[in-house]
């Protein structure tokens, strides 16, 4: 299948606004790093270092919690793409005032300036997130996020080397100044280029009353149940990042006795992980939302966390820090960056299908202010990662290789809880797990079928090749009525069975029911074309009609089956089942 990852840099659709989030990632971390290193000279002398770096990451988030509501009322009101260039042009001011900090060394006043940073940031992530699904079609949405993903870490990497790098002692004092406000105005002159994106609900009322309207736009995340539990995972995910993240330089200093290069290359080793693994996702996931790999992705994250805690105890005591080379001979080393590697490139697995299928899943209109929510949680947990890290290593006295066993076994408990309530990430899991084996499928069309509301798709289900093949293809669930037969054949469908979505053939005036019933909620209704035959006169005309053929291309081992997604036929005899 060809990769949609290059094609999509190269379109105007995704390009500019690629750029533009890069480089305001990539200010923003080398203006912290230049930050830190200001604090770790001792600026301040009345406050120790580690307070100040607590202010100043409190200075960051507190707009999370203060503005996103009204950030995400903004970003569904007003185009995108012109409040995108309104805040990057902020950036530039804020970034002017930053200049002027970082060349006085003017710690408190650099401290203000962060808090507006932060300001900023909470405007622009609403729109991160909720212009994709506008700008990219449902086959491009997974490529897109795993593009902003893996953009995003790669920013944040290249960004802390260079804040270090420049306000080291040989550099001027106006070269990080010039750095900063350099990036801003090439992030400000790529905005122009992004295309218009309509106002997801022009007629929105501006509500003001900020802790009210927070509480309007959870409960716009929690409307729909998986987009819910979507969310609460992504805000887990961010959890685990900043926890391992916040301890990895003392794990570097007190456990493997290395250098402050080596912290570097663990740092460069998740960030790089996560970049491997949000384009993974996009070859593994078909190029269509795909919640089966958030399993896949839950369970690397906790197995090689777990392995964390065993691997660096095969270090040998050194008598000096280790350095990049010296720590690479070891094979516990090689054994340390391996883990670290495959935790990012499993979270990437992990929370690039999470974010599309939020995208894909929400309410268009209100999807700004459901990122806007997330941010907010996004914010509390990372919060709570940094108390639990003080609880834990702090006051219990526990080590931090013992913490990250703790986070592999505590992601287990919340994957549970999550999958437990939402078994669609199982269920997908097991359905493209058995629809690999049975056959190679290329799909066309699929975005002919709408993201949200009721539609009704004219499609086989005479075997359970044909339902698992169906079911495979689709990133919304479909509900379906299983012939009996079907349903006995496969241990996997009578699971299915359990669930709300699919049920086994009743009689024809109660199946006829429940269908309506699915189509009156908005959802996507599967109907065999011999039923579909009955219903076409009687179907209200507003709602779309689609018709899925499944074609057997070439025979062997594992066969290529194409799907197709096209306008009805009246004539139900021309569907070709897959053998």
């Amino acid at each position: 299948m060809k990769a949609t990852l290059v094609p999509l840099l190269k379109t105007r659709r995704f390009l500019p606004f690629f750029l533009t989030q890069f480089l305001g990632a990539f200010n923003d971390n080398v203006f912290r790093q230049a930050l830190i290193l200001v604090i770790a000279t001792g600026a301040v002398t009345t406050l120790d270092i580690n307070t100040q770096n607590n202010i100043a990451l409190a200075m960051f988030i507190l707009p999370f919690f203060l503005f996103s509501a009204l950030a995400g009322q903004v970003a569904d009101k007003y185009d995108k793409a012109r409040l995108l260039r309104y805040i990057k042009f902020a950036e530039i001011c804020i970034m002017s005032l930053a200049a002027v900090g970082l060349f006085f060394n003017a710690v408190w006043f650099l401290m203000g300036v962060l808090f507006c940073m932060g300001l900023q940031s909470t405007f622009f992530g609403p729109i991160k997130y909720s212009i994709l699904p506008q700008n990219l079609t449902d086959e491009e949405l997974v490529a897109g996020n795993a593009l902003v993903q893996s953009g995003t870490f790669l920013a944040i990497l290249l960004g802390s080397i260079a804040g270090v790098v420049l306000k080291m002692d040989w550099a001027a004092a106006w070269v990080a100044s010039a750095a900063v406000l350099t990036l801003a105005g090439l992030g400000w002159l790529a905005a122009w280029f992004i295309p218009h994106s309509p106002p997801a609900d022009q007629g929105l009322r501006i509500r003001w009353n900020l802790f009210r309207e927070t509480w309007r736009i959870v409960q716009y995340a929690r409307a729909v149940r998986p987009v819910w539990y979507s969310v609460l995972a992504i805000s887990w995910f961010w959890f685990l990042g900043a926890a391992y993240t916040t301890q990895l330089k003392v794990y570097n200093d007190n456990y493997l006795h290395g250098t402050d290069g080596l912290y570097a290359l663990l740092l460069a080793t998740f960030s790089i992980g996560i970049g491997l693994g949000s384009v993974l996702c996009e070859k593994a996931s078909g190029r269509h939302v795909e919640l089966g790999l958030v399993p896949i992705g839950t369970l690397g994250l906790s197995l090689f966390s777990l392995d964390l805690f065993f691997s660096h105890q095969g270090l040998p005591v050194a008598q000096s820090p280790f350095g990049i080379a010296a720590f690479l001979a070891e094979s516990a080393g090689v054994r340390v960056i391996a883990d670290l590697l495959l935790i990012g490139a499993f979270g990437g697995l992990y929370i690039v299908p999470l974010f599309a299928f939020v995208q894909h899943r929400s309410d268009r209109r209100h999807l700004s202010r459901i990122i806007a929510a997330n941010n907010i949680l996004n914010s509390l947990l990372m919060v709570g990662s940094a108390v639990a890290g003080i609880v834990i290593i702090g006051l219990l006295d526990y080590s931090i290789p013992a913490f990250f066993a703790m986070l592999a076994g505590a992601n287990l408990v919340v994957a549970g809880l999550i999958f437990t309530r939402v078994p669609d990430f199982l269920l997908r899991l097991r359905i493209r797990v058995r629809a690999a084996r049975a056959c190679r499928l290329e799909k066309t069309g699929l975005d002919r079928i709408p993201h949200a509301g009721a539609t009704l798709l004219v499609c086989p289900r005479r075997t359970a090749d044909d339902v698992l093949l169906l079911l495979s293809a689709l990133a919304r669930p479909v509900r379906l009525i299983l012939p009996e037969a079907v349903v006995r054949s496969r241990i996997l469908l009578r699971a299915l069975a359990r669930s709300r979505w699919v049920r086994i053939a009743d009689d024809a005036e109660t199946a006829r029911a429940w269908m309506e019933q699915g189509l009156h909620n908005g959802e996507l209704v599967g109907m065999d074309p011999d039923d579909w035959a009955g219903l076409s006169e009687t179907l209200p005309s507003e709602v779309p009609v689609l018709e899925i053929r499944l074609r057997e291309q070439r025979g062997g081992f594992r066969p290529r089956v194409q799907l197709d997604v096209r306008s009805p036929s009246s004539d139900p005899t021309v569907f070709d089942n897959a053998k």
